[in-house]
C-alpha cells in the first residue's frame, strides 16, 4: 500500500451567477500575480533579491487595506491570491535554477505579466473541498454542477482512502474545468501481470507509434490525425474570425467557434495518446522507446504539422505516468545508440 497524488479533472456546468464569479476569481488570480511580478521588481532594483511568496502575502494584506482601489479583493477567496504568489515564487526560483543549469528541460525565461484576454483563465483554492454525486463544493464558489458524477472520489473520501488536497479551476475554450489533486491510497504490485515482456515502440509520423515484442510480434497503432481532418474547419472559421471587427460581439462569438475546434483536436489527441500508453504499460513490464529531438523535428516545416498533428512531443510524458502504478520500468533509447546501451529516465519526467 502507497499513497500517491493524482489528479481527479471534471468539467463544470455552472449557472452564469457562478460563471461570473469563476472569471472574477481568475481575474483576480491575474492580478495578483502582475501585482507581485511588479513589486518583486522593485526590490530587485533596489536591493538585487525578490519578495518570497509568503512576503508577497504579508504585503498584499497590508495594500489591500490601505488602498481604497483595493476594496473589490473581498469578494474573492482569499485563496485566489496566495496561490497566484506562490506560483509566482515558483517560477522565480524555477528562473534561477534555469540560468544557473541546475534545472532540465529547456532554458527558461522570466515570468511576464499575464494579460486579460490572453492569459489562460486559470486559479488555486484550498481548504474545504467537497464532491457528492454530479456536484464539486468549492470555498466560495459554493456548490457547482459536473457533468461527470463524481461519486468514484466521494466513495474513497468517505472510505478514508482518499484526501482532496487543492482544486485547480481552468477555463478551455469557453469550458470550465477543475482538476482535484488527491492523495490516494493504492496497492501498487510488486511485479507486473506479465513479467519479463517487453516491447520496443518507435514513435512515428505516419502511425502513432510502431514496435515490436519479445515474441516478435509487430504492434502498430494508428494516430488519428485530428488536427488534419480539422483544417477545412479551422480555414473556415479562422477566415471567419479575422473578417470580424475588432473587439465586438461577433468576434467574440467567431473566437469562442475557433476555439472549439482547436479543444476538439487537442482532446481527440490526448485521447488516442492515453489509451495507446495505458494499453502499453499494462501488457508489457519494459518499454523502451527512441528518444526523439522533437523541437529539431518541428523546426523542419515539412515534418512540423504531422509531428505536431501525433503528439509527439507527449508521448513519452503520458507513458512515464501509468509506469508507477503497473510495477513496470521504461527506457529511452538516444538517438544513434546501440539497443543495447538504453539510457534510463526517471518515471515521470516528461521528455518534452
Amino acid at each position: 500500500m502507497a499513497v500517491v497524488k493524482v489528479a481527479y479533472r471534471f468539467a463544470l456546468d455552472p449557472t452564469p451567477a457562478q460563471q461570473r464569479a469563476l472569471r472574477s476569481h481568475a481575474g483576480a488570480a491575474r492580478f495578483a500575480w502582475n501585482w507581485g511580478l511588479h513589486q518583486c521588481k522593485l526590490r530587485y532594483a533596489a536591493e538585487r533579491k525578490w519578495y518570497s511568496a509568503t512576503e508577497l502575502h504579508k504585503l498584499w494584506n497590508a495594500e489591500k487595506k490601505a488602498d481604497p482601489a483595493l476594496a473589490w479583493w473581498s469578494e474573492n477567496s482569499k485563496c485566489a491570491y496566495q496561490e497566484a504568489f506562490r506560483n509566482l515564487d515558483r517560477a522565480l526560483r524555477d528562473f534561477v535554477k534555469s540560468r544557473r543549469g541546475e534545472r532540465k528541460g529547456k532554458r527558461l525565461g522570466f515570468p511576464r505579466r499575464k494579460k486579460r484576454g490572453k492569459a489562460r483563465d486559470s486559479f488555486r483554492l484550498t481548504g474545504v473541498i467537497r464532491c457528492e454525486g454530479n456536484t464539486v463544493t468549492l470555498p466560495r464558489l459554493g456548490t457547482l454542477k459536473t457533468f461527470e458524477p463524481t461519486e468514484k472520489l466521494a466513495a474513497l473520501v468517505r472510505g478514508g482512502k482518499a484526501r482532496i488536497l487543492s482544486a485547480t479551476v481552468s477555463r478551455t475554450a469557453q469550458r470550465w474545468f477543475v482538476s482535484l489533486t488527491v492523495e490516494v491510497e493504492r496497492d501498487i504490485p510488486g511485479r507486473h501481470a506479465r513479467p519479463g515482456s517487453a516491447i520496443g515502440i518507435d514513435l512515428g509520423v505516419k502511425t502513432l507509434l510502431t514496435g515490436v515484442d519479445d515474441l516478435g510480434r509487430v504492434i502498430a497503432v494508428a494516430g488519428p490525425k485530428p488536427l488534419r481532418s480539422s483544417l477545412r474547419k479551422l480555414r473556415r472559421a479562422s477566415r471567419s474570425h479575422s473578417r470580424k471587427v475588432k473587439g465586438s460581439a461577433n468576434r467574440r462569438k467567431a473566437a469562442a467557434r475557433l476555439a472549439r475546434i482547436h479543444a476538439r483536436a487537442a482532446n481527440v489527441r490526448a485521447n488516442a495518446l492515453h489509451k495507446a500508453t495505458s494499453a502499453l504499460a499494462a501488457r508489457y513490464e519494459t518499454v523502451a522507446a527512441e528518444d526523439l529531438n522533437v523541437t529539431g523535428m518541428i523546426s523542419n516545416k515539412k515534418l512540423a504539422r504531422a509531428v505536431s498533428d501525433q503528439g509527439s512531443g507527449r508521448r513519452g510524458g503520458c507513458l512515464a505516468t501509468k509506469r508507477p502504478g503497473t510495477a513496470g520500468c521504461w527506457w529511452w533509447l538516444t538517438a544513434g545508440t546501440p539497443a543495447a546501451r538504453p539510457v534510463p529516465r526517471a518515471a515521470g519526467e516528461s521528455q518534452a
